[in-house]
C-alpha cells in the first residue's frame, strides 16, 4: 500500500513540472515576449550601427576640417596661382576615378600646361587641387591609392575590398613600396588597411611617410644588377628571389646566395677575402634599409629589401609545392628545433631534412658535413653570422652535397622564438634597427651608431668620387672637341 502514495507524488511531480514547462515556453514565446526580444534586438543593432557611423563620421569630420583649414590657410597663394594658370588657358585637369563603393568621380590637380604647371610638376604641386575632392568626401588623407577606371579587376576578391572606403592621397601601399617592403603587392596592403584602419592607425601611416619619402621608389628600377661600394648585387624582388633559389635547388653545378647589409659592406672593407667572396657568390642580394638609402644616394636604385628573415616564410611556400627539402645548420642547441616546429605549424609540407646547431668543434665537423650531404635537402641555410657562415660555405661547398647554400644571420633566433621580431609598422618606417638595438644595446651599438655612420659615409665619398670623375669626363671631352 506504500507504494500508492508514491507513485502518486511521481504522477503530480511530472504534471507539475509539464505545468511550468507550459508556462515557460508561453512566457519565452507569446505575443508580447516576441515583441519585446524584437524591440531589444533592433536598439542593439541601431547601437552598433550608430557606433560604425560615429567612428567613420570622426574620420571624415577630421578629413574636413584639415582640408579645409589647409585651404584657408594657403587661399591667398590659390588666387595668385589660379590667376597665373588663367593665362595659360586651363586651372584644373580632371582625372576619373574609382572611389568607395565602385563610384567614379573626377580627381582634381592643377594643368600641366606652361610653365608654371611644368614647376608645379617639378616640386610635386601639381596634386594639390585633391584637397576639393577630400573637402567633398571624394578621397581621404589616408586610404588606398586612387585608380582610374578598369585599371584593377574587380574579379579580385581582395582588389574588391579597397572600394569598400575611401581612397586616399597617402596609401599603405605606397609606404611599402617607399620601404622596400611591398612584397604581398598591392591588392593584400589594400585589404590589411580596410581591416584595420581607423583614425589612429591613419595617423600612423601619415607619420611613417614622412621617412619614407626619402627612401625613394625603387620597384620600377630596370636594371637587373646595381653595385653599391664596389660590390655587385642582383637587383631582384623578394618573389624573383625565391624563384632564383627554386631554380638553383635543381641545379646540376652548387651555388652560394649572400645577403648583404651595410655592416657586411663595412666588414667587406676589412677583409679582402670576404670581398672577393661576395663577388664570386652566384647570387648576392640587397638587404636592410641601409643598402636602399646607399643605392638612391648613388642613383643606383634597389628594387626591394630582400632580406632573408622575410624571405624565409616566402620560400617555405615555395618549397611546399616544389618537394625541395631544408637543411637547417646553426645557432644554439634548440634553436633549430624551434626553427623546424614554426615550419611544420605553419608549412605542414614543407620539407626540413635535417638539422644540426652551431656549436660543433672541428673534429666534429667531417660528420656534420656528411650529415648535410646524406640528408638529400636541396637548400643548406647556415646561421653563424657574417662572415663566418659565408666563409664556412664557400670553403666547403662543394664537399656539402646541396644545390644551394645560403648564410641567413640571425633568422634562425627569430624563427625559433628566441627573439621576437620588429612591429609591422616600424618595419615600414625602416626603423628595424632601432628596435634590434634596443633588444641588445650591448652588441648591436657599435654596427648600428658607429658601423652605420660609417658606411654613410663611404657612400659619400664614393658619390663625391663618381661626381668628379664625371665632370673630369666632361672636361676631357670639351677640351677634346676644341
Amino acid at each position: 500500500m506504500r507504494g500508492v502514495p508514491e507513485a502518486t507524488e511521481v504522477a503530480r511531480s511530472a504534471v507539475a513540472d509539464r505545468l511550468a514547462l507550459i508556462d515557460d515556453l508561453d512566457r519565452r514565446f507569446s505575443a508580447g515576449c516576441l515583441r519585446r526580444r524584437r524591440v531589444r534586438g533592433m536598439i542593439q543593432a541601431s547601437s552598433w550601427l550608430l557606433i560604425v557611423q560615429v567612428l567613420g563620421g570622426a574620420k571624415r569630420m577630421f578629413d574636413f576640417t584639415l582640408a579645409l583649414v589647409i585651404l584657408l590657410l594657403t587661399s591667398l597663394w590659390w588666387v595668385r596661382l589660379i590667376f597665373v594658370l588663367r593665362l595659360s588657358g586651363r586651372i584644373l585637369d580632371r582625372t576619373p576615378r574609382v572611389g568607395r563603393w565602385g563610384q567614379v568621380f573626377d580627381e582634381y590637380s592643377f594643368s600641366a600646361l606652361g610653365k608654371t604647371g611644368r614647376l608645379l610638376t617639378r616640386l610635386h604641386l601639381r596634386r594639390t587641387p585633391v584637397l576639393l575632392n577630400i573637402l567633398k568626401g571624394d578621397m581621404s588623407f589616408v586610404g588606398p591609392r586612387a585608380v582610374s577606371p578598369g585599371e584593377l579587376s574587380p574579379a579580385e576578391r581582395l582588389a574588391r575590398r579597397r572600394y569598400d572606403v575611401r581612397c586616399g592621397l597617402i596609401c599603405l601601399w605606397w609606404l611599402r613600396q617607399r620601404s622596400n617592403i611591398g612584397y604581398s603587392g598591392e591588392a593584400a596592403s589594400d585589404a590589411d588597411y580596410v581591416e584595420d584602419h581607423s583614425l589612429w592607425s591613419d595617423a600612423g601611416i601619415a607619420l611613417r611617410a614622412i621617412p619614407a619619402v626619402l627612401y625613394g621608389g625603387g620597384a620600377s628600377v630596370a636594371e637587373d644588377a646595381v653595385s653599391i661600394l664596389g660590390i655587385r648585387m642582383h637587383n631582384l624582388t623578394m618573389s624573383e628571389a625565391v624563384d632564383a633559389f627554386i631554380q638553383a635547388s635543381s641545379a646540376e653545378t652548387p651555388s652560394q646566395v649572400c645577403f648583404v647589409n651595410a655592416d657586411c659592406v663595412n666588414i667587406s672593407f676589412r677583409d679582402p677575402a670576404y670581398h672577393r667572396l661576395l663577388a664570386g657568390s652566384g647570387l648576392v642580394l640587397a638587404d636592410g634599409i641601409g643598402m636602399k638609402l646607399a643605392g638612391k644616394l648613388l642613383r643606383s636604385e634597389i628594387r626591394q629589401n630582400v632580406n632573408g628573415t622575410d624571405l624565409f616564410p616566402r620560400l617555405c611556400e615555395a618549397l611546399e609545392a616544389s618537394g625541395a627539402g631544408l637543411y637547417l645548420l646553426g645557432g644554439r642547441p634548440g634553436i633549430p628545433e624551434g626553427v623546424q616546429d614554426w615550419i611544420a605549424a605553419n608549412y605542414p609540407r614543407a620539407r626540413v631534412c635535417g638539422l644540426r646547431h652551431g656549436y660543433f668543434s672541428d673534429a666534429e665537423e667531417t660528420g656534420v658535413i656528411e650529415e648535410i650531404r646524406a640528408s638529400g635537402a636541396s637548400i643548406l641555410l647556415v646561421a653563424m653570422g657574417a662572415p663566418r657562415q659565408e666563409k664556412w660555405i664557400a670553403d666547403r661547398l662543394s664537399r656539402l652535397g646541396v644545390p644551394v647554400a645560403a648564410g641567413v644571420g640571425g633568422l634562425f633566433d627569430f624563427y625559433s622564438g628566441r627573439i621576437p621580431r620588429a612591429p609591422q609598422w616600424l618595419r615600414e618606417a625602416g626603423m628595424e634597427w632601432i628596435y634590434r638595438f634596443c633588444q641588445e644595446p650591448g652588441r648591436m651599438w657599435k654596427r648600428y651608431f658607429v658601423g652605420n655612420l660609417v658606411f654613410l659615409f663611404r657612400v659619400l665619398r664614393d658619390r663625391q668620387s663618381k661626381r668628379a670623375h664625371a665632370m673630369d669626363s666632361i672636361s676631357h671631352s670639351t677640351v677634346g672637341n676644341r
